[in-house]
């Protein structure tokens, strides 16, 4: 649907000869329709130049990469442009909780507000529908199960009876970790698709329909990059017919590209799949295959296949450049695969036999030479282009992955359609996309290097609103003193300022460490509270946080990593010290960060100065843009690594962080923290 003139055009500016470009221009301007009708809106030079660079992509084609910082309104300034242009959009997310804000926040406020006949649609992957089919059988088998899960199970039926999405992000105090979840939702695997009893009344295809029909469509990158490889979720239909596509947060694609475009094959996922087999056999089709034995044969080649990879640190990566893992004996490694596959062979037999007993069986075949196909795979050289590696912990993980998703893009996503002369527009924008001025770090593994740039600053005033603080005296991260350093450093403001102090730890391990340094050390501080990522989920853990720190209390210290590095919007005076333990380097022993210097260094460049320094700047300004949000707020930001003091390359991550006051005594430390919560009482009610 193209928005039209007679359509509640608001804008004088509709006619003809009226290009998109000016009309959005007038839309962002200080006496627009946006400025009178939405109180919070305030006209940004900024906002207003990302708009125009949109607009004009849109109507042009091509691809734009745009570095938006943190406060420009970057989400206005795609969504305003794409709602006017009257195209078909597809808007891409690297998380959930934006496409959520997008599409529940966003997208209606606009749409009302600009007067559009706009047609929206959320797209999720199947994960996050609730499966009728499953339910039912959850149902079935849950009559032995313990009572918390009983409750919780009665629960989504209650809300099921009620949902017309299906959408398990609308189920108030549904923990994303629950374990029910994959009971009552389908993945690719289990799905038996047109032959499901409850087809039509599937959530997952009623929201592929009614994406296939909008105008504008938010899906996420994870759908996006999984469809790209399997091209099953419907997205095959839908990217051909759409005529602009945004990446928000895309300073994330080739991490999540990498994920789907590459070949996996896990034990635990074959012990899955032989469990369907098992009990779909002995309920559907008892007697007429030795369905035990068949399935008996193809476990033990799963868990001896297992065994071969001994005992290992947890969660370990072996390097996989030769016929076999390090470590592992080549040829007895080849045969624990091939006995995988002969016991494959055998089950796949037995399934045919059966296929036209049952719809379940067809299917599992299916799943059954999928797994095969990449055990095959496995036995194979890995190509030049990738690297491989085995992942040990209960279960192993044998995984190929690409280096980057260059070739992808340019070859699977970035072609000019036929039809459309100009070609199709390709947006990508995010608050952090390196810390050159060309962008390398996010154009080139994304094959953009020939993309249209454009860096918008923040508006933000961070002298005055923001410091920076690097403690003296600190021993090196890889010191065992180090958590207690940073937990006492955190202890001692968290006082000062009641509260309102989040750490950032780089590894699991240090969050454990200095969260359980912290919670000793403020024990007898009745009016803080210490919270640790893993003892709730995100959500709860997150406004647990802001209610603690702005509403009298007790405030809160908490301690995360991973997730809390970005993402997670604190403004106002609930966070006013973020401490980061130390420099986000990637891990130089991970095989992917060891494939892609190695290819740095062949191609005769520095892997140091090319990756390493500007994935750890990336890292470091999504962490530290947490801290400001808005226009008024106040804060602290505290490194607790002494390598940007001692080593050259610390003024380089320095100065890629906003341009913050540089505290360079403890006193000068204490002061300021004393100003905030000096500022903090001043503001608070009495």
């Amino acid at each position: 649907m193209r928005w039209r003139c007679e359509n509640q055009a608001p804008f004088s500016t509709c006619g003809a000869g009226v290009s998109l470009i000016q009309q959005v221009g007038q839309a962002f301007g200080p006496d627009s329709l946006l400025a009178r009708a939405l109180p919070t809106f305030r006209a940004r030079e900024g906002q207003t130049q990302m708009a125009l660079a949109v607009a004009r992509t849109l109507q042009n084609g091509g691809a734009l990469v745009v570095e938006a910082g943190t406060g420009v309104g970057k989400t206005f300034s795609y969504l305003v442009p794409a709602l006017m242009s009257g195209q078909r959009v597809l808007l891409s997310t690297a998380t959930k909780n934006l496409q959520d804000q997008l599409f529940r926040r966003d997208l209606p406020l606009l749409v009302k507000t600009l007067g559009l006949p706009v047609r929206t649609a959320l797209l999720k992957g199947r994960s996050s529908y609730l499966c009728l089919h499953r339910l039912d059988s959850a149902r079935q088998d849950n009559a032995s199960a313990d009572a918390w899960s009983q409750r919780a199970l009665a629960r989504i039926e209650r809300w099921a009876q009620s949902t017309a999405s299906g959408d398990l992000a609308e189920l108030p105090g549904l923990d994303e970790r629950s374990p029910l979840i994959p009971l009552v939702t389908s993945t690719r695997e289990n799905c038996l698709g047109s032959q499901c009893p409850q087809f039509k009344a599937c959530h997952v295809n009623l929201a592929r329909r009614e994406a296939l029909g909008a105008d504008l469509v938010v899906i996420n990158h994870h759908l996006f990059f999984a469809d790209l490889a399997v091209r099953e979720s419907g997205m095959a239909e839908l990217l051909p017919s759409v005529n602009a596509v945004v990446f928000d947060e895309a300073h994330q694609l080739n991490e999540i590209g990498v994920q789907f475009l590459g070949r996996f094959l896990s034990t635990s996922q074959a012990l899955d799949l032989a469990r369907d087999m098992l009990a779909t056999g002995l309920t559907l089709a008892q007697g007429l295959a030795d369905w035990q034995g068949l399935v008996g044969s193809f476990e033990r080649s799963v868990r001896d296949l297992r065994l071969l990879a001994g005992k290992q640190t947890a969660g370990a990566k072996l390097r996989w450049t030769g016929p076999a893992p390090d470590g592992l004996h080549a040829a007895t490694w080849d045969d624990g695969l091939a006995l995988l596959l002969e016991t494959a062979g055998l089950l796949q037999d037995a399934l045919a036999l059966v296929a036209q007993t049952a719809p379940e069986f067809p299917r599992l075949r299916e799943r059954l030479s999928e797994l095969a196909d990449r055990a095959a795979t496995f036995r194979q050289a890995c190509p030049a282009n990738a690297v491989r590696w085995l992942e040990v912990s209960q279960h192993l993980r044998l995984v190929e992955s690409p280096l980057d998703i260059a070739d992808a893009m340019r070859d699977k996503v970035l072609k000019v359609d036929a039809e459309q002369p100009s070609g199709k527009a390709w947006i990508f924008t995010s608050a952090t996309l390196g810390d050159a001025s060309g962008l390398k770090w996010f154009t080139e593994p994304n094959g953009l290097q020939d993309a249209e740039l454009l860096r918008v600053d923040s508006p933000f005033d961070y002298p005055n609103q923001a410091a920076v603080y690097v403690p003296a005296g600190l021993v090196k991260p890889g010191d065992a003193a180090h958590s207690q350093q940073v937990a006492d450093v955190a202890a001692q403001a968290a006082l000062v300022l009641g509260g309102r102090t989040l750490v950032l730890t780089t590894t699991l391990r240090a969050l454990q460490a200095i969260g359980e340094c912290l919670r000793k050390s403020l024990e007898g501080a009745d009016n803080i509270e210490v919270l640790v990522q893993g003892q709730r989920p995100k959500g709860e853990l997150t406004e647990r946080f802001r209610l603690g720190n702005s509403q009298g209390g007790p405030g809160c210290v908490l301690v995360a990593s991973a997730s809390f590095w970005e993402g997670v919007d604190l403004p106002g005076d609930a966070l006013q010290l973020v401490i980061i333990d130390k420099l986000p380097f990637p891990p130089p022993n991970d095989p992917l960060v060891e494939a892609r210097s190695q290819r740095l260094e062949a191609a005769g460049r520095s892997p140091f100065n090319e990756f390493f320094l500007p994935e750890a700047a990336v890292s470091l300004k999504q962490g530290a843009g947490r801290l400001i949000r808005r226009e008024t707020d106040q804060g602290l930001l505290v490194l607790c690594d002494p390598r940007l003091s001692s080593m050259s390359y610390g003024r380089r991550l320095m100065a890629a962080l906003p341009p913050m006051k540089v505290l360079r005594t403890s006193d000068a430390f204490q002061a300021q923290l004393a100003a905030l919560a000096e500022s903090t009482k001043a503001a608070t009610p009495s």
